[in-house]
């Protein structure tokens, strides 16, 4: 499936979630006397999906992958933090959230992982490098592609 706007990525869908909850985290009474650590963490939650966002809309595959790494990079950073927050006094009420919200993070750097690795073994290098010329012979390779599957279905129908 093709998308056409980032937010209907759903690994998009799925960094923006971690950070609305990440944010009802720290928005807790646990978080007093955490000012920088709070702040910290928002500021990598929220970098998760606009660094996808960022690379969806450059143009370029180098581009995008640029900016999925450093989205993963944002999740692994997400992560660390709960690590610690999971080892400081004050919140041990909160270990349940915090493990599905690693799970949550960890999730997403897997989803990152798998589109870098087909943005890295893609042909196509980009929207912006797209012309008509282009774009006309990438619609008939795959209406070939479609004619050819559908003519292998019919043989093996009446083969």
């Amino acid at each position: 499936m093709k998308y056409k706007r980032f937010e209907d990525l759903p690994v998009w869908q799925d960094a923006i979630e971690l950070a609305v909850i990440v944010f009802a985290l720290t928005a807790r009474p646990n978080f007093k006397g955490y000012g920088s650590l709070k702040d910290q963490i928002e500021r990598a939650v929220v970098s998760i999906s606009n660094n996808i966002a960022e690379g969806f809309e450059r143009g370029t595959t180098p581009e995008l992958l640029t900016f999925l790494y450093i989205s993963r990079g944002s999740s692994g950073e997400t992560r660390s933090l709960l690590c610690l927050i999971d080892r400081l006094p004050g919140f041990e009420d909160l270990r349940s959230e915090i493990s599905d919200l690693r799970s949550r993070a960890e999730s997403i750097s897997r989803q990152l992982r798998a589109w870098a690795d087909s943005a890295q073994n893609s042909e196509i290098r980009g929207q912006r490098y797209l012309t008509d010329r282009g774009r006309r012979a990438t619609t008939e390779a795959r209406e070939r592609e479609e004619f050819l599957k559908e003519l292998e279905e019919i043989k093996a129908r009446h083969g």
